[in-house]
């Protein structure tokens, strides 16, 4: 995994324990660590995707 990859999956569980911490003392601030949580695991996603075929295209090619 690239590391732009690993750093965005070290945010996304970050997001996602700020949003339980947020949500367990009554604020709707959460909502925001929701938002941030889901567009850093997509970013994970892609790079994790993206480095897979690049390791697959090296060794067939």
């Amino acid at each position: 995994m690239p590391r732009l990859g690993l750093y965005a999956l070290i945010v996304f569980v970050l997001a996602v324990a700020a949003a339980v911490v947020s949500f367990a003392q009554g604020s709707w601030l959460g909502i925001v660590w929701i938002l941030l949580a889901g567009l850093s695991s997509n970013m994970c996603w892609y790079y994790w995707k993206r480095g897979r075929a690049e390791r697959r295209s090296s060794v067939t090619g």
